[in-house]
């Protein structure tokens, strides 16, 4: 697979621009191709994603800088390598991690400094629907679902913030320079780490949830990258601490570990975390009634659960098995009340992949089941309104681990 960038002109000047690109263009760049492939220039080593695509067909984002659209596009046939066309007399950077591929690409213009755009990770690379089978399972790609993600997803509650950190401080792992949330989704819990380390960054598969992640007010040390849990763009022993929230039982286990021990600097420390299924809520007298509705309808959901759901179930022991480190250690209790209204339950469980893969099998179902647990949860708590405070009662679990010094 080949991808290049070819420079257009936009209709207007905005400062930055993020979107699709007609596909009108796409014909006008494959038929340029010829003329520009021998400008090209090779940015990483064969990646094994691209090579196991058979086809390739998908529109690319644009990224304006001052005036400037690059349009990336595909080149069908050849995915053996990628390639970035640069304007003359002009370099792009180089990729993170000894040029392994590239992961961001940076404006040209210095002027625009600081507008980025991921355009050849392997992540990029998929199709719809395709994947390697020693990727992370990819359950939150599409653009709505992302940004019911981003809406209703809740941060690391202060219970389970404070058991990292304390963990983090006992293994001296902090203050630190880097902080690597891998599964960031919209970012949740990655504005929680930029309280703390000097630089962090997210990363995630899913394009369409880090698009929704930069979109969201942030910390200035705080950024972000669409890539692989199992092929993060870091030097080998580059980073302080490595997180994941409630997105480490979607990896490939075995392989995101062996990364983790890779990135990871000696004594630095990961922390892998999800709130587990037993969720309840609480709201005045009626808790009791409340969580009985909530459950009515979360058992429904769970029906349609990806099988790894079975690690969240077993409350991320194998997980906790699988961490190549002898110093670690599973916490399972941990308890926090998220402060939450009617809306948002119903909206967390619209947001959850058991939810969207019913959606897809049975939309009218899918949508009445939630209309109708809402007016419930309204009715039990005898109020009108959606924003109605409540606490979402959640147990989390934390797997944590020392990297050897």
């Amino acid at each position: 697979m080949v991808f290049l960038l070819k420079k257009i002109q936009p209709a207007k000047k905005p400062p930055c621009f993020t979107g699709s690109f007609p596909a009108s263009l796409l014909s006008e760049l494959f038929e340029e191709t010829a003329r520009w492939v021998g400008k090209t220039k090779e940015l990483h080593t064969p990646c094994g994603v691209c090579k196991s695509l058979e086809s390739f067909s998908c529109q690319r984002p644009l990224v304006c800088s001052w005036g400037e659209l690059w349009a990336v596009g595909g080149i069908p046939g050849e995915r053996d390598h990628a390639a970035l066309l640069e304007p003359p007399g002009q370099s792009p950077p180089r990729g993170p991690a000894g040029n392994r591929r590239l992961h961001c690409l940076r404006s040209w213009a210095g002027e625009a400094a600081g507008v980025w755009s991921c355009v050849t990770s392997p992540a990029c690379c998929l199709l719809p629907g395709a994947r390697s089978p020693s990727m992370a399972t990819q359950m939150f790609e599409g653009r709505g679902h992302a940004a019911v993600y981003q809406k209703y997803r809740f941060a690391p509650g202060k219970e389970l913030q404070q058991t990292i950190l304390s963990y983090l401080r006992e293994k001296k792992a902090i203050p630190a320079q880097l902080a690597v949330d891998v599964g960031c989704g919209s970012g949740q819990g990655t504005h929680f780490l930029g309280e703390h380390f000097k630089k962090v960054v997210g990363t995630d598969i899913s394009e369409a949830q880090i698009q929704e992640a930069r979109a969201t007010p942030c910390m200035p040390n705080i950024s972000y990258l669409v890539c692989p849990a199992e092929e993060l763009p870091f030097p080998e022993g580059s980073v302080d601490v490595l997180t994941s929230f409630t997105a480490a039982h979607w990896f490939h286990l075995e392989r995101f570990a062996r990364e983790a021990r890779r990135v990871l600097r000696p004594g630095g420390c990961v922390a892998i975390s999800t709130y587990t299924l037993d969720m309840s809520l609480r709201h005045g007298q009626c808790s009791q009634q409340l969580t009985r509705v909530f459950r009515e309808c979360w058992d429904e959901i769970l029906k349609y659960s990806n099988d790894k759901i079975k690690y969240v179930l077993d409350d991320y022991k194998e997980i906790f098995e699988a961490l190549p480190f002898p110093d670690k250690k599973r916490i399972t209790d941990i308890h926090d009340p998220i402060p939450m209204t009617v809306e948002g339950v119903v909206g967390y469980m619209e947001s959850t992949s058991s939810y969207q893969t019913f959606k897809k099998k049975d939309p009218t179902a899918a949508t009445s089941l939630l209309q109708e647990t809402e007016k419930r949860m309204l009715e039990t708590m005898g109020v009108s309104s959606r924003e109605t405070p409540l606490e979402f009662l959640v147990r989390h679990v934390c797997v944590l681990g020392c990297k050897e010094s």
